[in-house]
């Protein structure tokens, strides 16, 4: 879901900051461990390919991702002085809470996931889907954070998303546009700025 937060990030940056201007300001976001993030997401991709080959690793699942959410708390605490970031933590923080009491998964509703079709919810049903995700039911704790939030027409993309997800994309929209778009404003004050010798 944080693509998606990113996407229309970019999208409205570069529709209000100019498409060179933009792009250039994009280009030049420097952050602490900045390299921690593109990992944590290549991390995360290797952990769902290779866990339907390694039985041993998919048992272990849970705790993988449970620490890839602390390193990525790390990187965002880090780098907290950013506009947005806080945003980010607070949403990241909520879904590693309500997977931390949930054996290291998150919980699905199954009707808000009947948006993604039968498919889905059927393997959703079995508990065949090797994955962060499971079925929620009745021994559910704090299902309110889980994914509870269907998405679909008009929105381009039919997912389940949960209160954390919403929260950490607002936070990436908000902290994108504040490097891509230099309010006039501030341009004019760096413009008349006195130079000296």
């Amino acid at each position: 879901m944080v693509y998606d937060g990113v996407l229309l990030g970019l999208i409205v940056g570069l529709l209000r900051g100019g498409w060179r201007q933009g792009l250039l300001r994009f280009s030049q976001i420097r952050l602490i461990a900045g390299w921690m993030f593109p990992f944590l997401l290549l991390v995360q991709f290797m952990i769902f390919y290779a866990q339907e080959k390694w039985a041993w690793l998919a048992s272990i699942n849970g705790y993988l991702f449970m620490g890839i959410y602390v390193v990525g708390l790390i990187f965002l605490w880090l780098n907290r002085q950013h506009k947005g970031f806080w945003l980010i933590f607070i949403g990241v923080l909520l879904n590693f809470i309500v997977m931390a009491v949930n054996g290291g998964r998150m919980p699905v509703s199954l009707s808000a996931s009947e948006v993604l079709g039968p498919y889905y919810t059927d393997m959703l049903k079995s508990g065949s889907v090797i994955s962060k995700h499971y079925m929620m039911d009745a021994n559910t704790h704090l299902s309110l954070l889980g994914d509870i939030i269907p998405l679909s027409k008009p929105y381009p993309r039919t997912q389940v998303i949960s209160i954390g997800d919403v929260v950490m994309n607002f936070g990436m929209f908000l902290f994108i546009q504040s490097v891509m778009v230099v309010h006039k404003k501030k341009d004019n004050q760096q413009g008349t700025k006195p130079h000296h010798a």
